[in-house]
């Protein structure tokens, strides 16, 4: 599969936006300015903006609690993301689901969830409705490495191996479900052994290889499309942050951040650009700058934005 340098290109702007995105959020927390609680991917850039890539603009995502760059990657624009995180009507929820539960129906986003797994079945639900119209989607079902322990997933994903259905779970295998490392909790070394019992292709990857992450979807969106579904992907990467904006992450080993900050998507996109597609670096600033520049404007529009209304909770909900 032949990738030209303006997919590269593409890619480090959409990964860069994803960074600058959450870092901005860790700076408005921080600030007092965003409420609730926020869960951060940094590091996992490339998982998510590989796996989005390989999609169409029809096609639908679920996601997780960590679920910003998943968004943004899908198509979310990042001025209506922090009118979302401001509790503003400008939102992609009008300022009612928050961090955790963003939803954008137009480019394919069945919705971020903040309970762990619970994106399987929905996904499995929409992989259905796929299957019954006779449509040429495909879901991509994002989940955390800890939700393959949930029943959740188990339930959903069994539904979807029964009926061959055009489904893609992309685990961000970030080696940590909250504060618990993965040796302590799977008692199985690999994806591949868990899932199969269903009789499904699995693929384990280097999820900071954003070529290799949309390379691994594309393949199976495409076989998906013609029936020949479920498909897990299981991405290993690392989230920099703790499990929350309040977890300092002290169980991590010591070192082991700066290890895997040594192996920053983004950087090695970039380097890639420079060092081997000789890229011009004056380019590389360009991108930056603009990336810089839509991030400070997007929070202008979110800043500038009516706040929700105590008369309006009880719009936009089903009953």
């Amino acid at each position: 599969m032949t990738i030209d340098i303006e997919q590269y290109v593409d890619w480090f702007q959409r990964m860069l936006t994803i960074r600058s995105f959450e870092e901005m959020a860790i700076k408005l927390y921080t600030a007092g300015k965003l409420p609730g609680v926020m869960h951060y991917a940094i590091g996992q850039e490339a998982v998510s903006v590989g796996a989005a890539s390989a999609l169409q603009k029809e096609d639908y995502i679920t996601s997780t609690h960590r679920g910003h760059g998943d968004v943004i990657a899908k198509g979310a624009q990042p001025d209506r993301m922090f009118a979302e995180l401001m509790a503003k009507e400008t939102g992609y929820c009008h300022g009612k689901g928050g961090s955790l539960h963003i939803m954008d129906f137009e480019n394919g986003v069945l919705g971020a969830n903040g309970i762990v797994g619970a994106g399987v079945p929905i996904a499995t639900g929409a992989a259905l409705s796929i299957q019954m119209r006779g449509s040429d989607q495909v879901v991509v079902c994002f989940i955390g490495d800890g939700a393959i322990a949930n029943s959740a997933f188990h339930e959903g994903f069994n539904m979807a191996a029964l009926w061959k259905l055009p489904m893609i779970v992309v685990r961000e295998n970030n080696q940590y479900a909250e504060s618990t490392p993965m040796k302590d909790y799977q008692g199985m070394p690999n994806v591949a052994q868990w899932v199969s019992g269903y009789g499904v292709e699995v693929a384990e990857i280097d999820g900071n290889d954003v070529a290799l992450v949309y390379q691994t979807v594309k393949g199976f969106a495409d076989r998906a499309r013609k029936g020949e579904g479920p498909f897990v992907v299981d991405c290993v990467t690392y989230r920099w942050m703790g499990q929350n904006v309040g977890d300092p992450a002290a169980y991590r080993p010591q070192g082991e951040l700066e290890e895997w900050k040594k192996k920053d998507p983004i950087q090695r996109l970039e380097a890639l650009l420079v060092e081997e597609m000789k890229f011009p670096v004056s380019e590389i600033e360009k991108i930056k700058t603009g990336v810089n520049d839509l991030i400070d404007a997007a929070v202008r529009f979110a800043q500038e934005s009516p706040d929700v209304k105590a008369e309006d909770a009880l719009t936009n909900i089903y009953v």
